[in-house]
């Protein structure tokens, strides 16, 4: 009996298990306790290339590195390992050999892979410094290729007969250039489009000569050989498109139906070369089936009018891809007929900007540079551009209304903008507001009068007491160049600012200013953050020294930087629940303290974009962290909770 006793006695002893416990109601997008890309998809495309043995796999180049895609563009992984430099100006993929493919990028030259991506290595052997403007390799003569390299002292091109072990000067001859064709039948005929000119050689980029016949006081931005006739060129220029069939040395316009814009991509479909595709800045895509007599809009399912980048299937000529300053690569498969975005897994947009809806935090808005303002309903897995109504795709500044959620401002190089549908469609409320044409910098919504904002840029600080009707200038004592704001959320007519010139504090509602600087280093201040419990604490992100805290208001301030390696601070934000925990988004990464900014950690764990402008929190699941990065797009955190279980022993 007694050993049935001690079998069902449970025996409570002082031993602690800890047990970690995550809760799941924010975003199921969100790692536990590691960041997981988030989206938007898409961005900035500065370069596009396909393989021409493989033509399923692509690669596209961005800001943040390069993307590849093996299924036709259906799916993209970033591929950047080895990378030094990820800014990525130009790809080339070798027509012989699938996997090997070239890098040109801004500042740290040629990169080189032969695993499709997987792993890269410098391939700057001769080559002078800059930014690579240009990268091509010969279509017939194997290991063959070219780069122009950009710096104070022009364009220069250099040639690789090795596959890019070394280089040597190729531009006797060649003066400052934008383009480059290469003859697909002769190999060493090749073309350079300069400015108001169009160089020649005959022997493979030994010597160059000057044509300038039709093509004087334009710019040649882009070249292409007929693939059937090679005396067949095409010049992509400013508002033009030029056209020589007797190898360069007369040119004639082609431009029927073409706006006057850029002409940066010029494609030639291989099986029928009457057929072309231009791209443009402004008017998309055009399309002409008559050797470039006749051009016509080809934009169906475009949602952007930039493409700068346009690449075709060899295998396919009526599937091509186009990528531009925004909403990432887009694909056709009928000649251009339709488009669609193909972006999944290619997340490139830097983000500027966030702001949770407060009632219902798996409602977010994202505020990006050239990519516009974006909308998710489900904690960031997916997303929906909003631009019904604004008219610039940069957008530094988000707030949403406490009272109404559904009343939403954007602050960008138009002025401020209201929405009082969740972003559906937007007015422009600028009615006594005037800046220097910068963008606005910062918005902020008095928490307890929500028809009172504040909204700041170079031109200093503005304030609304009706919902954005009428703005006048709460600008007594600033200086111009404000980058940050915070309001006491206590006492609202407290309010701070800061930027270029240190920190300045109102206690009217922005009636008068006094600076609130002393003890703080001469450095621009990015961020500011109020403990909302106990606003005389506050704590200010400067750009050269790192994080300052206040514990009395703004009247002195001390550094909090131990633990804290990065010195450029772009975002703070503090917990809404556990006001001693607050995070740091900086230039390498987030920083966490639980201690008021006494210590810091990093938390990068799963950022595979480390420079973070922006941060956010979820007001009813503190654990859930959004960062906004520059050109990795959103990235969520789910950070679990420890907590301790009594072990229970039996006997």
């Amino acid at each position: 009996m007694l050993r049935a006793l001690l079998l069902r006695k449970a025996m409570l002893i002082g031993v602690l298990v800890m047990a970690i416990i995550g809760q799941t109601d924010g975003s199921a997008s969100a790692g536990a306790n590691v960041w997981t890309s988030n989206g938007p998809d898409g961005g900035w495309i500065t370069a596009l290339a396909v393989d021409p043995v493989s033509p399923e796999i692509l690669y596209a180049g961005t800001p943040v590195g390069v993307f590849r895609s093996v299924n036709g563009s259906a799916n993209w992984d970033l591929v950047n390992d080895g990378l030094t430099d990820c800014y990525i100006t130009e790809l080339a993929v070798d027509p012989f050999t699938s996997g090997t493919v070239y890098a040109g990028t801004a500042e740290g030259g040629v990169f080189k892979s032969t695993t499709g991506g997987s792993v890269w290595r410098p391939a700057n052997n001769g080559l002078a410094g800059g930014s690579v403007r240009i990268l091509a390799t010969d279509p017939v003569t194997q290991g063959t290729l070219y780069v122009s390299m950009s710096d104070e002292t022009g364009v220069h091109l250099f040639k690789s007969t090795d596959s890019g072990e070394t280089w040597n000067a190729a531009d006797n001859g060649l003066d400052y250039h934008y383009a480059l064709a290469i003859d697909p039948v002769a190999p060493g005929t090749l073309y350079a489009g300069a400015i108001g000119s169009v160089y020649k050689s005959t022997d493979g980029a030994a010597t160059w000569s000057e044509i300038a016949n039709g093509v004087t006081s334009t710019y040649i931005l882009v070249l292409a050989i007929d693939p059937t006739d090679p005396n067949t060129l095409y010049a992509g220029t400013i508002g033009n498109v030029l056209k020589s069939t007797d190898g360069a040395k007369t040119w004639t316009p082609a431009s029927t139906g073409l706006i006057r814009d850029y002409i940066y991509a010029l494609v030639i479909d291989p099986t029928n070369s009457d057929t072309l595709y231009a791209g443009t800045p402004n008017g998309g895509v055009f399309k002409s089936t008559t050797g470039g007599s006749v051009w016509n809009p080809a934009n169906n399912g475009l949602t952007t009018t930039s493409v700068l980048q346009m690449v075709i299937d060899p295998a396919s000529p009526s599937t091509l891809y186009a990528g531009g300053q925004r909403d990432g690569v887009f694909k056709t498969s009928d000649g251009g007929e339709t488009w669609s975005t193909s972006n999944a897994g290619l997340s490139n947009t830097s983000v500027v900007a966030l702001a949770v809806d407060p009632v219902t935090p798996s409602t977010l808005y994202a505020g990006t540079q050239r990519a516009g303002t974006f909308k998710t309903v489900d904690g960031a897995a997916s997303w929906s551009a909003l631009d019904s109504g604004l008219s610039h795709s940069t957008v530094r500044a988000l707030a949403i209304d406490p009272a109404t959620p559904g009343t939403v401002y954007v602050g960008d190089y138009s002025g401020v903008s209201k929405s009082t549908d969740g972003g559906a469609s937007w007015s422009a409320i600028n009615n006594g507001l005037f800046w220097c044409g910068d963008c606005i910098s910062f918005l902020a919504i008095d928490p307890a009068t929500p028809d009172t904002l504040y909204v700041g840029n170079t031109s200093g600080v503005f304030k609304t007491t009706n919902g954005g009707a009428l703005w006048l200038s709460a600008n007594h004592g600033l200086p111009h160049l404000l980058y940050a704001f915070a309001i006491d959320p206590v006492t609202t007519s407290t309010l701070y600012t800061a930027g270029y010139f240190g920190l300045y504090k109102s206690t009217n509602g922005g009636a008068s200013w006094s600076d609130a600087s002393d003890g703080l280093p001469g450095s621009e201040i990015f961020a500011l953050a109020i403990d909302p419990a106990t606003p005389e604490i506050l704590y200010a992100g400067t750009g050269r020294h790192g994080v300052f805290k206040s514990a009395d208001g703004g009247v002195s301030w001390h550094a909090a930087n131990n633990g804290l390696t990065a010195r450029t601070v772009h975002a703070l934000a503090i917990d809404p629940k556990h006001h001693d925990t607050l995070y740091a988004g900086t230039t390498i990464g987030v920083f966490k303290s639980v201690d008021g900014g006494e210590l810091w950690s990093a938390i990068n764990k799963g950022l595979t974009t480390i420079d973070v402008g922006t941060l956010a929190i979820d007001p009813t699941s503190s654990n859930l962290i959004y960062a906004g990065t520059n050109g990795g797009g959103v990235f969520a955190m789910q950070q679990l909770v420890s907590t301790y279980l009594p072990m229970i022993l039996q006997n």
